[in-house]
């Protein structure tokens, strides 16, 4: 479903982010991507994205990363940015979250019960209606989510996915995340929440694969971690 080989990517001459990069995640997987801050997390979910263009193969949802593809790509792939802000851009967040699938061609009634059943999923009916310019960090969020689940992408990419969210809401997107159909990775600082919504995590440092395994083998390896500025769960500490 995604693959990366030899990827490598500088965003100027002399400072390269991405070091030949090769790694497979496969259709229907859960993976976590970790790393510490400037590992190169987010450049390769722009990579994947076709935000930039990287040296090296790209494939995406099983299709080859190019200027061709690239629609259908963006199509079947859902996004959770770090900064909500940038995601939601129609006035509230009930049109942000019907603009997509009737952009593809469903009918407003069904966008409407779409929109209903995800908003009630997520226990943000009351959001429906508000503007997005006057949401909690919080509550835009969750409406972020919201939006990508109504889109049904194939492969979903989300990037601190409970960042600014309490206690309350963030159980509820580890629920959601975990009842999700299609490929996922998350790209997270809270190894807790990895360990939890992903069988298996691929840890960056200075843009290179330093590990791969199943999660709970990552996860419990201290001196890897601490190796790579990370620190365990509290799970096991």
């Amino acid at each position: 479903m995604i693959r990366f080989e030899h990827v490598s990517f500088s965003y100027e001459k002399g400072k390269q982010v991405l070091h030949d990069l090769s790694f497979d995640i496969k259709d229907g997987e859960s993976v976590g991507l970790i790393g510490a801050n400037g590992a190169g997390k987010s450049t390769i979910m722009k990579v994947m994205l076709g935000l930039i263009k990287a040296e090296g193969r790209v494939t995406m949802a099983g299709l080859e990363m190019n200027d061709a593809n690239l629609a259908e790509i963006r199509r079947k792939t859902g996004f959770v940015l770090q900064n909500s802000d940038n995601q939601m851009f129609m006035p509230t967040v009930y049109e942000d979250l019907v603009f997509a699938p009737m952009n593809y061609g469903m009918s407003k009634e069904e966008a409407d019960r779409k929109a209903a059943a995800i908003l009630q999923q997520l226990g943000i009916s009351d959001l429906k209606d508000r503007y997005n310019h006057r949401l909690s960090g919080g509550e835009k969020r969750m409406a972020a989510i919201a939006v990508i689940l109504a889109m049904d992408p194939e492969v979903i990419l989300m990037d601190e996915p409970t960042s600014a969210l309490d206690p309350y809401n963030r159980r509820i997107v580890l629920n959601t995340i975990r009842s999700m159909k299609g490929t996922r990775l998350v790209a997270s600082h809270d190894l807790d929440l990895i360990l939890d919504v992903c069988d298996r995590v691929i840890l960056i440092d200075q843009g290179r694969v330093i590990a791969e395994g199943s999660a709970e083998q990552i996860l419990r390896d201290r001196g890897l971690l601490e190796a790579h500025r990370l620190e365990l769960p509290l799970r096991y500490q």
